[in-house]
């Protein structure tokens, strides 16, 4: 079940398809984006983010459905697009020794109403880099930059494909907070990803498509709770017992006993819950592993191979 706080959409998207050849790139992808969310698009690669999103934007033209953007059809009305969607797309360049206020002022002047190129350096944290050749920044500025070009239009709604790849670890935390802030200056962001943690950080609400088609959308952590299996609790018992003292509390879905280990699986408070009830029945634990589920882990479910369950020796189950 897809949450929807009620406020106005500003992308709908209904039955989508686009193809090269015979195979559909994307397949009657259909979902719709809030004002003022951060929504993501993930999936493997190859699965049709980027051609959704090309679509939206007007850069490529669908076989079928419907786009609509700000009540704007992104081929009849592209002009009037252009002047709403700001777009970084995953394969952008730029010349090499292009400085970056020349950038964005190259940029601010396909625009009627731009926003102002020294205003955007400081957002950014690019000014002291003004008079920089494009070629030496470093990969995060490079993005910054990417972003800056996306904005300088003043749009209502940014479209960023991949941002993040290829930046360290610092780099994509400093770009995350970059989204986020302008998330909070009033922008609606449309944010195609591979990084399941990224999602996790940035995205109101998450779409996976694979093979061209939605296979799930919601909340990240609706996303996680439902298709990666709740908390895992794994640990050493101080003595043997009975799976039943655990089978029968109320959030234990599964008990697995592997070898000399337990290991638990449910929702809610698990972890206390069960602590308690081997400690009721003088149960000490040792090596407590709690591994709770991600979006990494929903991502993997949906779209992987399955895998063969390896022999249990007992398995007790509500």
């Amino acid at each position: 079940m897809v949450r929807s706080s009620g406020r106005r959409q500003v992308i709908v998207v209904d039955r989508l398809r686009k193809a090269y050849g015979p195979a559909p790139a994307v397949d009657e992808v259909s979902f719709s984006v809030e004002e003022g969310e951060i929504f993501g698009i993930i999936g493997p690669n190859g699965a049709g983010k980027t051609t959704a999103v090309e679509c939206i934007a007007g850069l490529r033209e669908p076989d079928g459905g419907t786009v609509r953007v700000l009540g704007l059809d992104p081929q009849r009305d592209r002009a009037a697009l252009h002047e709403h969607v700001g777009v970084q797309l995953q394969e952008g360049a730029m010349p090499p020794k292009i400085r970056v206020a020349e950038a964005l002022e190259l940029f601010a002047s396909f625009y009627r109403h731009p926003a102002s190129a020294d205003e955007l350096m400081v957002l950014l944290g690019l000014s002291a880099k003004r008079h920089e050749y494009f070629k030496r920044l470093s990969g995060g500025l490079k993005q910054r930059l990417s972003v800056g070009l996306a904005l300088v239009g003043n749009p209502t709604i940014a479209v960023l494909d991949e941002l993040t790849t290829g930046l360290d670890p610092q780099a994509r935390r400093d770009t995350w907070e970059l989204i986020e802030h302008v998330r909070d200056r009033g922008v609606t962001v449309l944010l195609v990803t591979h990084f399941m943690d990224e999602a996790e950080r940035l995205c109101n609400r998450v779409m996976l498509v694979d093979h061209g088609r939605v296979t799930a959308l919601d909340t990240p952590a609706a996303l996680a709770e439902s298709a990666g299996g709740g908390t895992h609790l794994s640990f050493l018992p101080s003595v043997p017992f009975s799976l039943e003292v655990l089978t029968r509390l109320p959030d234990v879905s599964e008990v697995v006993r592997l070898g000399e280990r337990v290991q638990v699986t449910g929702t809610g408070d698990l972890v206390p819950l069960v602590l308690n009830a081997l400690a009721h029945v003088g149960v000490q634990t040792h090596q407590v592993q709690v591994h709770s589920a991600t979006l990494e882990d929903a991502f993997v479910r949906l779209t992987g191979p399955p895998t063969a369950a390896a022999p249990l020796a007992e398995v007790g189950r509500r």
